[in-house]
C-alpha cells in the first residue's frame, strides 16, 4: 500500500504495510538515516522527527499514520532559524560526545524553541525528559538550548 507524505519539505510517496514504523520507512526505504532506533518503544528519544512541527517519536508511529502530512528529519533541521540556531550552540557547546541520541535530541530542542522562546530549565528538562543520552551530556545539551534561546532573542 502506497502512504504519501511530505518528508522535508518534498512530496514522497512510499510503498510499505501500512504499520510499518515510520523510523524502519525513514531508514530503510528513504535512506534517511539520521534518525535513530534506540528502544523501539519510544522511551529513549533517538527517533525523535517532527510531524507537523511537533516532535515525535519515530518507532512506535505507523506510516500510515502520516499520509498527507509533514515529516522533518535530523537531515533538514538545519533548514530554518531555530534548527540553525540549535546546531550552532550544538557545536559551540560541544554537546556530542558518543553522538548517537544527537539527532532526537536537536529534534526536541528545536521543538521546544520553536514554541518557547525563552525556556527555564524546568521547561528545558521537561521537553528533554524522554531523550537519554547514555554519555551523560545533560548540563551541555542545557547550556546549549539557553545559548541557541539567547540567539534566537
Amino acid at each position: 500500500m502506497t502512504t504519501q507524505f511530505t518528508l522535508n519539505g518534498k512530496p514522497t510517496t512510499v510503498d510499505v504495510e501500512p504499520t510499518t514504523p515510520l523510523l524502519w520507512t525513514l531508514r530503510d526505504e528513504l535512506g534517511m538515516t539520521g534518525t535513530k532506533f534506540g528502544c523501539g518503544v519510544a522511551a529513549c528519544g533517538a527517533c525523535t522527527v517532527h510531524l507537523n512541527g511537533q516532535a515525535t517519536r519515530s518507532c512506535v508511529l505507523p506510516v500510515s499514520s502520516v499520509a498527507g502530512q509533514k515529516v522533518t528529519t535530523i537531515e533538514a533541521a538545519g533548514a530554518g532559524k531555530v534548527g540553525k540556531a540549535v546546531q550552532a550552540a550544538w557545536i559551540k557547546h560541544d554537546v556530542a560526545q558518543c553522538g548517537y541520541c544527537q539527532s532526537g535530541q536537536i529534534m526536541s530542542a528545536i521543538g521546544l524553541l520553536s514554541t518557547n522562546k525563552k525556556p527555564s530549565d524546568a521547561d528545558i528538562d521537561a521537553a528533554m525528559a524522554g531523550n537519554v543520552c547514555r554519555c551523560g551530556t545533560y548540563q551541555r545539551i542545557r547550556a546549549a538550548i539557553h545559548d541557541a534561546a539567547r540567539s534566537l532573542a
